[in-house]
């Protein structure tokens, strides 16, 4: 009975830490009046192919700067949040922010310090808003074990088909702009879990090989219906947008 009651008491402790931790996001959340948005998910694009006939090779990438998918993403979430937020235009430096390739948001790195937290701080002009927004490539494991992570085709090969993918995975922080702790982070969730490959966050399938990707208008258009299409899910599941 005694083990009963200890255990009885330590769920109901757990219970109310929960509940207290919540309701600080959540008051944390409602106090923000001004964000800035920063973006840096965009410049380039993997190409990688796994599978059972492709172990071997190695991801390579290209550039897509001249798309502009970072100015997309900024435009995008500055019309989502502007109905709740006084959103204010930012300047950093996004190869600093791109340059950070170890997820945070990963339970594997939940008790180490947010690698953002120093950059927002140190990187990011006008000072004093309340909450930043930073979006930034997250990763997912394809087929076999292979990362991918942010911009990407992907081919997945096996003895009996070929499966191409095209993904946009990013992770969305809210950093406090006073104390720079992050209030709230979240990985884009996939929109489409029906596919026979399946990746943690937006991805589509398509049927071209890995030719001219950078010049492609076809890819560039699918990658941006990816953002365009997840973004205002993934706000809503943060409680950025009213009525989510």
């Amino acid at each position: 009975m005694r083990r009963i009651l200890i255990s009885c008491l330590v769920c109901a402790i757990a219970c109310v830490g929960a509940a207290a931790a919540f309701e600080t996001r959540a008051s944390r959340l409602q106090a923000i009046k001004t964000i800035g948005i920063v973006s840096a998910i965009g410049e380039e694009m993997s190409l990688t192919q796994a599978g059972l006939t492709r172990l071997g090779n190695t991801a390579q990438s290209a550039s897509i700067s001249a798309w502009g998918l970072d100015e997309l993403i900024v435009q995008q979430a500055t019309k989502l949040l502007s109905g709740r937020y006084r959103v204010q235009p930012v300047s950093y430096r996004r190869p600093a922010f791109a340059a950070i390739r170890d997820s945070a948001v990963a339970p594997v790195n939940l008790l180490r310090t947010d690698p953002f937290k120093e950059l927002v701080r140190s990187d990011i002009a006008p000072q004093g808003l309340d909450a930043y927004i930073v979006i930034t490539r997250a990763r997912s494991k394809l087929g076999n074990g292979r990362n991918v992570e942010g911009v990407g085709l992907a081919e997945y090969r096996t003895l009996l088909a070929d499966y191409g993918l095209i993904h946009a995975l990013y992770e969305v922080r809210v950093i406090d702009g006073k104390s720079f702790d992050v209030i709230e982070k979240r990985t884009a969730a996939p929109l489409d879990n029906t596919g026979t490959v399946r990746l943690d966050g937006p991805s589509g399938p398509v049927g071209e090989a890995f030719d001219g990707p950078a010049s492609s208008e076809r890819l560039r258009a699918a990658v941006a219906d990816l953002i365009t299409r997840s973004l205002p899910v993934t706000l809503g599941d943060m409680h950025l947008i009213e009525g989510r």
